[in-house]
């Protein structure tokens, strides 16, 4: 958030002059300068170093908007502390299908993650056609969710699990005791012609990770959402907390090459009891990839919190290891694609570049790196969950 500047006029010291003679020494010293060979930056220098970008002509298009920088969103990972817990809740009470369960470890893993020793347990589930990982760190551990988290915080991320009947999944999380993030499920109001209808519910999982139960009435959201075949039928979306939705939308829309599926500025009492935040008003933005939305994965959701605006910031020395870490897993041709066109102020590397794999996983290539705000996206290629290598089963 930025700080307004004071109000009224403010005098500035006149400028200091220079002397004809310290003029005359100056240029000197710069011709000199100016004459010295350049210094040869040392190996691998190359993908850590950060350019100042160039100014745009009017009108000019940057490379992303012209070829998005990936295909698809292939699943969302986050972080876990027991992984067999975490799989009894969401198989059980969320009814995912375990795919793959996978231990992992090597200097490929270390520098993905930016996680030096890294030794880590990955599990896929499948949930309608979308997915998520969920990553158990046996080595080293990371640090426990903040217990005062709220959902204006800059860490804030979920994932919006649709439903069919809102009442009959109430019922069920009730069933097995989970517990609230919001007051209760909350119908939004008609007023609002983007949001009016939807019914929402923030809950829990036994690691306080927030997840979100999500009704839409006929005529919004994807026509398969108004299924009653399953009680849970997928993800929509992931949600992240952004500052400035303006800034975020240079980042994703201008530089990644994703496109606005829809807004909404949404307040009043229902929207302060879903987040539970008093006061709470948000400019809400959904992106997606280009293509047929049930065919480019789940879109990323920006909540930008109007009021209250005394969310803290997303923790600079936040690892992967860390239980606030989300990552959204983006397929992608060419990485190293992704890592030239991204180079610039807005490039904040978890992985010290691209890095090429090497294991018992089909993923070949991939490069770890964080938005404006702090959170963690990975752009991969290989890795198809329905390759036999990624698919095969833990003893």
């Amino acid at each position: 958030m930025s700080t307004p500047r004071p109000t009224g006029s403010r005098s500035w010291p006149e400028p200091t002059r220079l002397s004809i003679a310290a003029a005359g020494a100056l240029a000197a010293l710069l011709a000199v300068l100016l004459t010295l060979p350049a210094r040869k930056a040392p190996p691998g220098a190359e993908l850590l170093r950060t350019s100042v970008a160039q100014p745009r002509a009017a009108g000019a298009k940057t490379p992303a908007v012209d070829a998005p920088l990936a295909q698809r969103t292939i699943s969302i990972g986050l972080t876990v502390a027991d992984m067999d817990g975490a799989l009894d809740f969401y198989t059980r009470v969320l009814d995912f299908q375990l795919e793959s369960d996978l231990e992992v470890a090597g200097e490929d893993w270390e520098r993905l993650q930016g996680v030096f020793g890294a030794r880590m347990r990955l599990c896929t589930l499948r949930l309608g056609e979308e997915r998520i990982e969920l990553t158990e760190y046996l080595a080293p551990t990371g640090r426990p969710i903040p217990l005062d988290s709220r959902s204006n915080d800059g860490w804030f991320q979920h994932i919006a699990i649709i439903t069919g009947d809102m009442d009959a999944a109430y019922a069920r999380l009730r069933q097995h005791r989970v517990r609230h993030a919001s007051t209760g499920p909350q119908t939004l109001p008609s007023w609002n012609p983007n949001a009016g209808g939807i019914r929402a519910f923030y809950f829990r999982d036994p690691e306080d990770h927030v997840l979100e139960i999500l009704q839409f009435p006929p005529g919004k959201g994807q026509a398969r959402w108004q299924s009653r075949e399953s009680l849970f039928l997928g993800i929509d979306h992931t949600a992240i907390v952004v500052r400035d939705t303006d800034a975020s939308l240079a980042f994703y829309r201008d530089r990644l090459g994703m496109i606005v599926a829809g807004e909404a500025e949404n307040y009043g009492t229902e929207q302060e009891h879903l987040n539970n935040v008093f006061g709470a008003r948000l400019r809400i933005t959904a992106l997606r990839w280009p293509g047929q939305a049930e065919h480019v994965g789940p879109a990323i959701e920006l909540l930008e919190y109007l009021a209250p605006r005394d969310g803290r910031a997303y923790p600079a020395d936040t690892r992967a290891s860390d239980l606030w870490h989300w990552q959204v897993n983006f397929a992608c041709d060419d990485p190293g694609q992704a890592f030239t066109s991204l180079r610039g102020p807005m490039l904040r590397l978890v992985s010290p570049g691209v890095v090429e794999m090497e294991g018992a996983t089909a993923l070949e290539t991939g490069l770890h790196l964080r938005d404006p705000d702090g959170h963690a996206l990975r752009f991969l290629r290989g890795g198809n969950v329905n390759d036999e290598r990624v698919r095969a089963a833990r003893p």
